[in-house]
């Protein structure tokens, strides 16, 4: 059997899962979106990623046409449906279906789909041996322009930065914010360790407030670390200790140079694969229950 997907309250096979071109999340990016993890039959975090969602649907005054109670439902059907227990979860509210212009108005009833299947963003071995990452000319949006907490469909931000990325020949690029501070990568949140401390950029310089973010620091509190949120430069990323991204999709991941520095020995430092261990833990004995 194929796999299947959610769309608009049924259950689809793949080949059938289509939306119209007038939907206003193809010709405008006009929609949200959520990437979600499922282990050993549990959904983690559910609850944080779906009021993430609804959040990002009230900035943009769209309205989901189900509550989250019904949204959780959906998805844990779409996983029985695949007979996953480890899968990788996408939700995607679009405006709907409207005309050639831009005003939401002329979208009556927004459409939402779910797909859950298998994801492997990087290579084993770069769990194990580290990432080389480089930063890139791209700069993440200003949140006046629009707000990098809300996890819209516009990925072009994100894009264009995955692009110069590729160019330079490394799995992910660093993206400063318009003043010069480190904000995330184009689909991760980073941390650098500094004499000990663990540091996370603020909310302010421009990034994305993650789900797995959240949980790597509720673990290092758990280990007496002492964690900042702060605005910082690329000279305290080459100068640290330690460093590592963090994702739904990339979990934790350690990052070992930047733009051809390497930082500290050049290898994942001991208290990155202290906090991987840990989250592995995590994600296998917490979550909602399929």
């Amino acid at each position: 059997m194929g796999l299947k997907i959610f769309l608009d309250g049924e259950l689809v096979e793949k080949e059938s899962a289509k939306i119209s071109v007038f939907d206003h999340g193809l010709l405008y990016g006009d929609g949200i979106f959520e990437g979600i993890r499922a282990y050993s039959g549990r959904v983690f975090r559910l609850k944080e990623h779906i009021d993430r969602l609804y959040d990002s649907a009230k900035v943009l005054m769209l309205e989901i046409p189900v509550d989250k109670n019904k949204m959780a439902g959906d998805i844990k059907a779409t996983l029985k449906a695949n007979s996953l227990i480890d899968a990788y979860i996408r939700v995607v509210v679009t405006r709907g279906v409207g005309d050639l212009g831009l005003d939401p108005r002329k979208c009556p009833k927004a459409s939402y789909f779910i797909i859950a299947d298998k994801i492997s963003l990087y290579p084993d071995e770069l769990y194990e041996k580290g990432l080389e990452i480089a930063t890139v000319s791209t700069r993440r949006n200003i949140p006046e322009s629009l707000n990098p907490r809300v996890k819209s469909l516009n990925y072009l931000n994100n894009i264009m930065a995955k692009i110069e990325g590729n160019q330079r020949g490394v799995a992910e690029a660093l993206m400063l914010n318009s003043q010069g501070f480190v904000a995330e990568c184009t689909g991760d949140n980073i941390f650098i360790i500094k004499n000990g401390v663990l540091i996370t950029p603020h909310s302010s310089a421009g990034a994305l407030l993650g789900i797995t973010q959240e949980a790597v620091i509720e673990l290092a509190e758990k280990r007496k670390i002492e964690v900042r949120r702060e605005l910082f430069t690329r000279y305290c990323v080459f100068t640290a200790d330690e460093c590592f991204l963090t994702g739904t999709a990339a979990e934790i991941i350690p990052v070992i140079a930047l733009d051809g520095r390497k930082i500290a020995s050049g290898k994942p430092g001991k208290i990155t694969t202290g906090l991987i261990d840990d989250f592995r833990k995590l994600v296998k004995s917490t979550g909602e229950v399929i």
